[in-house]
Parts: C-alpha cells; sequence; structure tokens
C-alpha cells in the first residue's frame, strides 16, 4: 500500500494509483532546508482529509540536473519554497529548484476514475 487517507482511510496500491486519483489535489509544499528530499507534499482529498507525504516518496519521477548550493534567502531567489501554497517552479539553479519541478510532475499528472483494484 503506497498511502491512507487519516480521515476517511481509502487506501491507495500504488504511487501511480495515488497520483492518478481525481479525488486527490496537491495544494502545498512545506520545504525542508536543511534536508530537501524530507520536504512535504500535501494533498487534499475529497473527504475533506489532507494527507502529507514526504517529497523522498516522488523525487525519482525527476530526472533533470541536481544543484548542490542553495539560493534561497539570496536576493535573485523568488522565494517560493518559502510559502507552502506556492506550488511554482523556481527557475534558479538553485539546491532546493528539483523539488519545483517534481511538483510541476505530480500537479500535471493524468487524473482517472478510480477502479475497484485501485482503492479499497
Amino acid at each position: 500500500m503506497f498511502k491512507s487517507c487519516p480521515n476517511c482511510h481509502q487506501e491507495w496500491a500504488s504511487r501511480s494509483c495515488f497520483l492518478s486519483d481525481p479525488g486527490l489535489e496537491l495544494i502545498g509544499y512545506q520545504a525542508n532546508f536543511k534536508a530537501v528530499k524530507a520536504g512535504i507534499f500535501l494533498f487534499n482529498h475529497t473527504c475533506r482529509g489532507t494527507l502529507a507525504i514526504p517529497a523522498e516518496a516522488f523525487i525519482d519521477l525527476y530526472n533533470g540536473p541536481m544543484f548542490k548550493e542553495r539560493l534561497n534567502g539570496q536576493a535573485q531567489c523568488p522565494g517560493h519554497c518559502l510559502h507552502e501554497a506556492d506550488l511554482d517552479p523556481c527557475p534558479l539553479q538553485c539546491e532546493c529548484s528539483f523539488v519545483r519541478q517534481v511538483l510541476q510532475i505530480v500537479r500535471e499528472w493524468p487524473r482517472t476514475r478510480l477502479t475497484a483494484t485501485a482503492a479499497k
């Protein structure tokens, strides 16, 4: 099992089933500047539950460049990671920018109706 809703207890057997569920909406990202992969993706479920999933669960969806320098707090930083509801991509070559790209992949994931095997 990939994830279970803490509110209604719906289960998603795989990450693909989870991301394909039209009853879920990506609503935020809580950055972790000490360990970027430990940031949290936040989703709302139609039952009015909120699910928190570590960014690490989605990182393998990204296959672009990884940068070593963190630019948050510097003049050129647009500050996307400082605002939970800001899901926009970051144009900088920053350590955190790859997570912003993963957010785009998750946001654009094709949504389909659930099948009996997708939700238990």
